[in-house]
């Protein structure tokens, strides 16, 4: 059934279908019916999709439409909550603080930030009194009604705000993500905040969409501030940053704090100071980490094992400097591209040098020093490269943003029609990698050219980007993974598949990358003599494993909460006598363990036994071994596992046996007792 016309031509009805989840209904409305009307009496709506585009409720609906509601928990949901949230924030913040002028602020992953020109910084307390003024916003239910405004009218209406005067000048030009969400597209609108006797109370430049009024709001809680540059640019002026997060519900707040909570605990940063792995030093610099003895043995265990893996998958293990001649980066394409990422260069007599950002380059040599045959093809070439790259202090963390990084770095040569065997090989090994140490929950995700307004950065022609991307998206679907894309992502010179991993957590982290490179064997004149005689260019596949051993190791520390599984833990047993005249016995024990490749340490501090006991606990040892008279006389020892639990007198040959065979193994779980002792 069509529209009802009248004969004058005015439509007084209009057919739309209402799809949910399973179902699609027709229905037939009234002209001017909004999505108020459609959802309005569910305070769980938050938004609909008209023809799959996010809207407003109060907008209208036209003729054929096809509407959908947004529950306030999805995605797309929790985005206009967000956004709403941080309009809310701005309005509490200039009715404390007069005179503040407004940047940005958008949605971001967990939560929202507004940036504001301010007199002074935020402290706690103006945190505290914006929250309570949020609340009262909240409280006064005001709707957000949104209007298309001319230029001109922007500019009488926003004359003291200089920076979204900015924004309008935009308008229609290329944006980042963030300034897209104020002034998308050639259109100028505007949400103003109404209060109950129809005046506007606060008002902003916004493509919206927005909830229908502030009453939607029912779980915001402001995190912290920072400062912040004006989009991002150390040349603009400094500017307030406040941070916040908002949901569905009260309930999936305390749950998103709990995690906060959580991740606290596990934080590496923290952890790896208490558990002696690794340290920063101002002598040395940002982002340059100094591993400690016990953080050295889990990073040599680490490359031991991907070390062996490699060989074992076919890789032939080379070396390359850490320093190399600027034109080699250019020769590369890497400068001008890659150059702010890179260290300036170091002027030798004349000649420019550079701290290596990348090992490609130096491969590339390597294949090209002699002449190459179809046969030797695949061609896997890897090596532990430390390479350099200048990252701002701004984004430095831990171990997981740091300047020196240590890759696992490979690059298989081969034929064209070889490549996707290959990357079905090296996604295979990422994959059994990441388990083996214990992360299971992955998903794909596919980086692609950005084919918009930034497509002259990046390198070769459309038909060498469609062909490659096809490929990896052949690959990754085949593995049964979720595939999510991630256009714009990809480096200058090829497409690429990453591994994001989920830890204990939830928490999702970039770990392995597979890269397809078409660029750099031409650069390079990488050639090889194919079974006819002639002489073909190979395809160059980019793969760290890894990604950096430095992340990595990271991401390890906080998905364990440092209790690392016993193959890796840096002291896999502790020994600990119940007197002095104990330490002996055990010694003798240790002996048999180290002779079977066990880490042992015993404690032989002046500390009283129920410290030892309880700093054992806080280096979360697996194996805690214990003796008193008891099992001397016997010839025994007793256990402590990391979970409280005990198992008392296991004769020595059971318990050299128990230890081993649980490291050997590289179970990922903790040993326990059994139940009969437990």
């Amino acid at each position: 059934m069509g529209a009802f016309v009248l004969s004058k031509g005015k439509i007084v009805s209009l057919t739309i279908t209402v799809a949910s989840p399973g179902s699609r209904e027709q229905r037939t409305v009234e002209t001017g019916t909004t999505g108020l009307d459609l959802f309005g009496t569910n305070p769980d709506i938050v938004a609909m999709k008209v023809d799959g585009e996010v809207r407003d409720l109060r907008a209208g609906i036209a003729d054929g439409a096809e509407v959908e509601a947004v529950p306030a928990a999805s995605n797309d949901g929790l985005h206009v909550i967000r956004h709403s949230a941080a309009h809310i924030t701005a309005q509490a913040v200039q009715r404390l603080f007069p005179g503040t002028q407004l940047g940005i602020g958008p949605a971001i992953d967990n939560g929202f930030y507004y940036d504001f020109r301010t007199e002074k910084p935020f402290t706690p307390e103006d945190l505290a009194a914006i929250e309570k003024e949020i609340k009262q916003i909240v409280r006064e239910r005001q709707p957000f009604l949104r209007r298309v405004i001319p230029d001109a009218e922007a500019a009488v209406e926003f004359a003291a705000e200089p920076f979204k005067m900015e924004l309008v000048d935009l308008k229609g030009k290329p944006q980042d993500a963030e300034t897209a969400g104020e002034v998308g597209g050639n259109e100028l609108t505007v949400y103003e905040n109404m209060r109950r006797d129809g005046s506007v109370a606060w008002r902003d430049l916004c493509k919206g969409p927005h909830l229908p009024h502030t009453g939607y709001l029912k779980a915001i809680s402001l995190t912290r501030t920072s400062a912040a540059y004006w989009r991002g640019d150390q040349a603009n002026p400094q500017l307030q940053r406040v941070y916040g997060t908002a949901w569905a519900s009260m309930d999936d707040l305390k749950a998103y704090q709990t995690r906060l909570e959580e991740a606290a605990k596990r934080d590496h940063r923290k952890l790896g100071a208490e558990l002696d792995l690794f340290s920063f030093n101002d002598l040395v610099g940002s982002g340059l980490p100094l591993f400690h003895p016990k953080g050295g043995i889990i990073k040599r265990a680490m490359e031991d094992y991907v070390r062996q893996a490699h060989i074992d998958n076919g890789f032939e293990y080379v070396g390359t400097p850490h320093i190399a001649k600027e034109d080699l980066y250019y020769t590369s394409g890497h400068l001008p591209y890659y150059g702010d990422f890179m260290f300036p260069p170091i002027n030798d007599e004349g000649q420019a040098y550079r701290l290596k950002a990348m090992n490609c380059p130096m491969h590339n040599l390597i294949y090209s020093s002699r002449g190459r045959s179809y046969r030797e093809l695949p061609l896997r070439l890897f090596e532990f490269g430390t390479v350099y790259r200048d990252e701002k202090s701004g984004v430095i963390q831990g171990l997981t943003r740091v300047r020196s990084i240590t890759q696992d770095d490979s690059h298989s040569y081969c034929t064209t029609e070889q490549v996707a065997d290959e990357i079905r090989h090296l996604l295979g090994f990422v994959l059994k990698l990441l388990r083996d140490f214990g992360l299971n929950d992955f998903y794909l995700e596919l980086s692609t050219r950005d084919d918009g307004k930034k497509k002259d950065k990046f390198l070769g022609t459309d038909e060498q980007w469609a062909v490659a991307t096809k490929t990896l998206e052949e690959v990754a679907l085949a593995s049964g993974l979720d595939l999510v894309a991630d256009p714009g992502g990809a480096a200058f010179y090829g497409p690429k598949i990453s591994v994001q991993a989920k830890d204990a957590i939830g928490r999702t982290w970039q770990m392995s990358t597979i890269q397809l490179d078409f660029m750099q064997p031409e650069r390079f004149g990488l050639e090889y003599v194919a079974a006819d005689g002639s002489h073909q260019q190979p395809v160059m596949i980019h793969s760290a494993k890894f990604g950096s051993i430095e992340r990595f190791l990271g991401v390890l520390i906080e998905h364990y909460a440092g209790a690392f599984p016993a193959w890796l833990s840096p002291v896999q047993v502790l020994g600990i006598p119940v007197a002095d005249e104990h330490a002996e016995h055990l010694e003798a024990v240790a002996a048999q363990l180290r002779a079977r490749g066990v880490r042992v340490e015993i404690d032989h501090s002046d500390d009283r036994f129920g410290k030892k006991i309880r700093n054992a606990a806080k280096q979360k040892v697996p194996f805690v071994m214990i003796a008193g008279f008891e099992d001397v006389a016997a010839g025994a020892v007793s256990f402590r596992y990391r979970d409280g639990s005990q198992q008392n007198g296991v004769p020595i040959a059971d318990a050299v046996a128990q230890v081993a065979s649980w490291v050997e193994s590289r179970r990922n779980d903790s040993p326990t007792a059994p139940e009969s002792q437990g």
